[in-house]
């Protein structure tokens, strides 16, 4: 194909402001499918963890014909945990879609996104999006995106970027915003018009390796965009490795993008997005190149972990009731196989065979590795996420975060309170009609289970984001969770009438009949300190006619916690136990007489 006639272009967007929705319906433009087939909605987020939780998780490729035009579209995730993502696949584009939703403006994550691609010279085109919401604002938020790219130090080429208005919902795109449109037409037409060509270099073939997926028929392939020279099947090639060493191997086939489908060619010339089958040995950031005289690309800088979890064998009297994967083999092979494909994942040893650190960007990002363990049928405890310190020029240094909250203002007063107690730092203070958005420097430390504390103080009304600043000088002492916890005394069922009876002790996280093991965490303490209680015992029967003595018994419903809030929740000396159909808490050490022993110790 004429490779003038190629857009490869990627999607930016805070989470929720409709990128998926948008590339759907760009999708239906492209006429990709035929009139009787209604492929539903939010094509692009295929796993089941992102249908959930509605939020895009892995960068995709598609592919739109618009008239004798290919555009490439490049699904990216809006959340800075998944950064590793987000670096490596912004460097087969050559523009971007700035999607910003016309009544909440950008937001924090859009700015993380966004500052890898202007870094990168992508060239911007802005949609503003949902402009059919009551009380919405697009020429301020179109103000606001100027000043933040203007902040962001984009060159004057990117601040002269066009910008459409719509609503990907309703599928219509326009110039101006009063004038609606009844196709999303001009936004192809735009693509086309703003969005450069793919550049070339001349020479032997060159190609980066950007992102990889596996299928059980035909192995591993490599996704990545040729820079220069062109890619056949049967074509013998090498592969530059991240530190200089050169490997040779042989391309079996060449596919390319058409739609959702690949497509088998026999040839694919620079600027053009493509699959390789057949390579061995590959890893993301390795350079395809000319075995005669081969030259690497430069490597993708991808931004260090700042947070630790220790994942170890599942050791509770539970023990392989529930998954298939229980043993430190199996955990340790699952978490070498992520590392190919999660490139912002490390995997550190512990000194036992049992147990491993692994390190991430943040809790999302390793709770979403956990979670899509489980469902694999993998059973493994969590210890309490730790943030990494590092020594810089002999000052012990912590990750600190930008954190926005957007609440009603109402209850600002009682989150100000909290953040300052972590060692939050208030940089300002904005009214949006009756909500308060406040932005704090906050220590990554100070924001675990800060959101379920304010959801509760705000009745779920809080909106909470955060991303990723720089480290600074240790900020000192956070004070942690002050209430204790509720620990069973013995292995049983929990019985209702126990439950009942113990109520004013605190929450429980159980219902009545639940089957519960010595040293597992049932609920939290009204109090500060660890109580230990008998759940399992039972009422003593007598012979006698009971009269009035037998009160109805009334139980609160529990608290269940969701994985993150279960990560955030625990305590140095307690695990989360993880296995395809629970989640627990327990206490690392479940006998009492070991927890004083080794309390004292440590």
């Amino acid at each position: 194909m004429d490779v003038n006639k190629i857009r490869n272009i990627a999607i930016i967007a805070h989470v929720d402001h409709g990128k998926t929705t948008l590339v759907d319906k760009l999708l239906m433009a492209g006429k990709l499918f035929k009139d009787h087939e209604t492929p539903g909605e939010l094509i692009m987020d295929s796993n089941d963890l992102e249908r959930e939780r509605g939020i895009t998780i892995l960068a995709k490729n598609v592919s739109v014909r618009y008239k004798d035009y290919k555009i490439n579209v490049i699904d990216t995730p809006g959340h800075s945990d998944f950064g590793g993502e987000v670096e490596r696949v912004l460097n087969m584009a050559d523009g971007c879609l700035l999607l910003v939703d016309a009544f909440e403006g950008p937001m924090p994550q859009t700015r993380f996104v966004l500052q890898k691609a202007l870094q990168l010279g992508l060239k911007p085109i802005l949609v503003i999006n949902k402009v059919d919401k009551q009380n919405c604002t697009p020429d301020e938020v179109h103000e606001q995106v100027f000043e933040l790219m203007f902040a962001l130090d984009a060159n004057e080429d990117q601040l002269n970027f066009p910008t459409f208005y719509g609503s990907a919902k309703n599928g219509w795109m326009s110039t101006d915003w009063k004038t609606p449109t009844d196709s999303i037409t001009p936004l192809l037409e735009g693509v086309i018009q703003y969005i450069p060509e793919p550049k070339i270099d001349h020479g032997t073939t060159q190609m980066m390796i950007t992102s990889l997926e596996y299928s059980a028929y035909i192995g591993r392939v490599a996704i990545g965009r040729v820079q220069r020279g062109t890619v056949k099947p049967g074509q013998q090639i090498v592969l530059v490795k991240r530190d200089g060493a050169i490997v040779k191997t042989r391309i079996k086939e060449v596919y390319v993008f058409e739609g959702f489908e690949k497509k088998k060619v026999e040839e694919v010339n620079a600027g053009e997005i493509c699959a390789l089958v057949g390579l061995e040995g590959f890893d993301i950031g390795d350079t395809v190149a000319d075995p005669e005289k081969p030259e690497a690309l430069k490597a993708i800088a991808i931004d260090e972990p700042t947070m630790s979890m220790l994942f170890t064998i599942n050791n509770s009297p539970f023990y392989a009731k529930e998954g298939k994967f229980v043993t430190s083999r199996h955990i340790r092979e699952r978490l070498e196989k992520e590392l190919e494909k999660n490139l912002a994942l490390r995997l550190g040893e512990t000194g036992s065979a049992d147990s491993f650190m692994v390190f991430g960007r943040g809790v999302l990002h390793l709770s979403v590795l956990i979670e899509t363990m489980r469902r694999e049928g993998y059973e493994l405890q969590i210890g309490q996420p730790q943030v990494i310190f590092r020594e810089i020029d002999g000052v012990k240094c912590e990750p600190v975060e930008e954190l926005t909250i957007d609440l009603p203002e109402v209850v600002a007063g009682k989150a100000i309170e909290t953040v300052s107690m972590r060692k939050g730092e208030m940089l300002n203070m904005e009214p949006k009609a009756d909500r308060m958005i406040l932005k704090f420097l906050i220590p990554s430390r100070g924001i675990m289970g800060l959101r379920n504390y304010l959801l509760n103080v705000t009745a779920g009304e809080a909106v909470v984001t955060h991303r990723f600043k720089e480290y600074q000088p240790y900020k000192g002492e956070i004070p942690g969770r002050i209430n204790g916890s509720l620990i069973v005394m013995e292995q049983g069922e929990a019985i209702a009438y126990s439950l009942h009876n113990l109520q004013d002790r605190g929450k429980f996280f159980i219902n009545p009949g639940e089957a519960v093991y010595e040293g597992q965490v049932i609920g939290e303490h009204s109090r500060s300190g660890d109580l230990v209680i008998n759940v399992t015992k039972t009422k003593k029967l007598t012979n006698m006619r009971a009269s009035g003595s037998d009160e109805k018994m009334k139980i609160a419903p529990p608290l269940k916690h969701t994985l993150e809030e279960a990560l955030e929740y625990i305590q140095s000396d307690e695990y989360v136990e993880v296995t395809p159909k629970s989640i627990r808490l327990r206490k690392i050490y479940l006998n009492e007489t070991d927890r004083k022993r080794f309390g004292k110790q440590s």
